[in-house]
């Protein structure tokens, strides 16, 4: 690999989350303050993406705490005021939010790339917080464009169109490979 190829090309995330000795300390404090708080602050943690942030509803939260979403708003409500945790609202009820995690406790990146401003996260949502979740399993899936990975070649599909300008020799036709659809 050449050294522009090094800069430009970005190794594959783990599934690591970096942190400090001294949030270790606090994180014991917290505990000792807040089990539930503490509890939540580490499942937010695993869950965090590239930008230390994931949208996720109270009822989530709750579910993946096993606790009832009182606990929850108790929880976050510590996580906040300490500021273990910076929360973006979406929407006007306030029940789904991004949680922010603050990057001196924990982060998954260089500390230099977080912005607090403006953030990707990765969003939990459950089935049951479906408007249409009787009808997840039996959905029409969704229209892919399709792409091509390396060393692939495209392949035309269908019956084409015949050349604009002339007519093709015979002998010469193009023997180009294609996929037909069946009907």
């Amino acid at each position: 690999m050449s050294r522009s190829q090094a800069l430009t090309e970005k190794e594959p995330r783990g599934t690591w989350v970096q942190t400090e000795r001294a949030a270790h300390e606090a994180w014991a404090g917290l505990m000792r303050e807040s089990p539930n708080a503490a509890m939540l602050m580490h499942l937010l943690v695993a869950r965090v993406g590239d930008q230390n942030a994931v949208v996720a509803s109270q009822k989530v939260l709750a579910s993946l705490m096993g606790r009832h979403i009182n606990t929850v708003k108790n929880a976050l409500r510590v996580l906040k005021d300490k500021n273990w945790i910076e929360v973006r609202q979406i929407g006007d009820r306030g029940t789904v939010n991004a949680y922010i995690v603050n990057d001196r406790i924990a982060w998954t990146g260089p500390r230099d790339g977080i912005r607090y401003s403006l953030f990707s996260a990765r969003v939990l949502l459950s089935d049951e917080e479906q408007p249409d979740r009787a009808n997840l399993d039996t959905q029409e899936p969704l229209r892919r464009v399709p792409s091509l990975f390396g060393g692939e070649r495209q392949l035309p599909s269908g019956e084409g169109l015949p050349p604009v300008s002339q007519p093709f020799f015979d002998g010469l036709e193009p023997d180009l490979p294609a996929r037909c659809e069946s009907q």
